[in-house]
């Protein structure tokens, strides 16, 4: 009479081991793939871009979303195009010059360091490490392509799921339980919500630092100022690291002329970084969301070492995204702790 029990214990234990394996294969698979899954979140943020551009058209004219998405697309590109037209050549030669100028300038600041060990020796290094660049020129190469490859996947993947985003999201919704799909998809809702606004917030911050970067350098009559600036603004976009990496080649230009320069250089960017954080940032957060500092800043940690170079340039709407989830997800639904959710009030 017991054997029948038994059987059913067999079976059911054989199911849970199944199951065990079939989530550790996932999990296993998921890693493998985490490059795959970065690129991804990278359309889901071209997507809300073009989405926060198609949303307004779609009710302003009552056109198809679809026919909404394509005028967005056709904005932000005829946006570049005239951007090239109109400072393309000039950035182009400033680019150039920046190029030639940093060698340069290395160089210079060798000869004016003298019997400083420590210092030669850094420069060294850097020089042995730019030798050995160029020595591996077709693999630079390669790693450029890759990359300009990797963008054209995540600019197109963007198009398509800003051009249908119900029905990518219907299915993904369809992947959860039944139960909790209502509640999937507001955190979703919420996810979007605060990663626009997110993106909001930052663009109108890298173009004010890319302004104020580049007029500043130009008032100090650095060269090449136009591209300094716009690599500022660009690097703003990655949180900690992207203003200081924005700097050195600044501050290198600026040793070659001379240590007076250098320091004026420093300061301005500084100066620069002050503003945005204690002027700019608190006026642009009252219509965007704003997140703790140590959340952006282990997220920068973290995503780096998660997912290498892709993962640092993502890693802020990245923190957006996951932060909103644990927030809803765990802390209100599993928790039952009623906290804020970023972006929650600006709806």
């Amino acid at each position: 009479m017991a054997q029948p029990s038994q059987s059913i214990d067999d079976r059911m234990f054989v199911r849970r081991v199944l199951i065990v394996i079939g989530l550790v294969a996932l999990a296993l698979l998921a890693w493998q793939l985490r490059q795959v899954v970065v690129m991804l979140f990278g359309a889901v943020v071209v997507a809300a871009v073009f989405r926060s551009l198609a949303d307004p058209i779609c009710r302003w004219s009552r056109m198809p979303s679809g026919v909404s998405v394509a005028i967005a697309v056709a904005i932000v590109f005829g946006a570049l195009a005239l951007l090239v037209a109109f400072f393309g050549v000039e950035v182009r030669g400033q680019i150039d010059q920046l190029g030639a100028t940093l060698p340069e300038a290395v160089k210079s600041l060798e000869e004016r360091v003298g019997d400083n060990d420590f210092v030669r020796r850094a420069l060294a290094t850097a020089r042995e490490g730019a030798s050995g660049g160029i020595g591996n020129f077709g693999r630079i190469i390669m790693s450029i392509g890759n990359a300009a490859a990797d963008a054209l996947v995540i600019i197109f993947g963007g198009i398509f799921l800003a051009a249908q985003p119900r029905f990518y999201k219907t299915g993904a919704i369809k992947l959860v339980p039944e139960a909790k799909r209502d509640l999937v998809s507001s955190a979703m809702d919420d996810s979007e919500r605060a990663l626009r606004l997110w993106l909001k917030g930052q663009l109108i911050a890298m173009v004010a630092v890319g302004l104020m970067t580049g007029l500043g350098l130009w008032l100090l009559g650095m060269q090449s100022a136009l591209a300094l600036g716009l690599l500022a603004g660009l690097l703003e976009f990655v949180p900690f690291a992207g203003p200081i990496i924005a700097a050195i080649p600044a501050v290198l230009i600026a040793l070659a002329v001379n240590p007076e320069m250098a320091l004026w250089v420093v300061l301005l960017y500084t100066a620069v970084q002050q503003v945005e954080s204690y002027l700019l940032q608190p006026l642009v957060q009252q219509y965007a969301v704003d997140l703790p500092g140590v959340v952006l800043l282990f997220s920068l940690i973290a995503f780096g070492i998660l997912f290498g170079a892709i993962g640092v340039l993502f890693a802020a709407p990245l923190a957006v995204v996951t932060y909103v989830m644990v927030k809803k997800l765990y802390v209100r639904e599993t928790l039952g702790t009623e906290t804020p959710i970023p972006g929650e009030d600006k709806g």
